[in-house]
């Protein structure tokens, strides 16, 4: 199986990039706001890969990030759920987005995807709330950081999680900006 390629990015396109790798070119299928991160055609680029194998062909899905690779892997392992459809929300929804969805059980942002109903929307919040248990990992991790951050720079550690918690319950996920609005709020209590 390919689990990742390096190689000279010879075509980009919509429905796929083309991989030169040593003279082979690999065609590999991405979400498509990968496209925009991409470099220019010619460039190094490496790729995260899943190798996907039907009775009549040989697939390969790229992903800059392990986080987007281990969502699509699992959305594909649930009943009903093709790559086509896994891409489709991962080209929709960012990783972060989509952890914060399926703990808040934000039925809307996944029907963003393109082919994705409510009812589909509804079995993979409950099936996905149980295979990725990194959700709980990731915002506890994310938090405790921020936590520590905010200590670091001399808040009480009671005063600082109260202003994260508030912070982090608006959605936020990602630690930059938890950090910014957590000072922004203790910035503005203080006054």
């Amino acid at each position: 199986m390919i689990a990742s390629l390096r190689g000279k990015l010879i075509s980009k396109r919509p429905e796929c990039l083309i991989v030169d790798v040593h003279g082979v070119g690999y065609s590999v299928q991405v979400p498509l706001t990968l496209l925009s991160d991409l470099p220019e055609e010619q460039s190094e680029i490496f790729l995260y890969i899943h190798t996907h194998v039907r009775e009549d062909a040989l697939l390969l899905y790229g992903f800059q990030a392990e986080d987007e690779k281990r969502i699509f892997t699992t959305l594909i392992n649930i009943s009903g759920i093709g790559p086509k459809t896994a891409l489709n929300l991962l080209s929709t929804i960012p990783p972060d987005k989509f952890y914060h969805a399926i703990n808040s059980e934000d039925v809307d942002v996944l029907c963003k995807a393109p082919g994705l109903g409510k009812k589909t929307a509804q079995r993979l919040i409950l099936e996905l709330r149980e295979k990725l248990p990194s959700i709980k990992e990731k915002k506890n991790s994310v938090y405790d950081d921020t936590l520590s951050a905010l200590v670091n720079l001399g808040y009480k550690k009671n005063i600082a999680q109260d202003a994260l918690e508030k912070v982090h319950n608006s959605g936020i996920s990602d630690i930059e900006t938890l950090l910014r609005e957590s000072l922004k709020y203790l910035t503005r209590e203080s006054k």
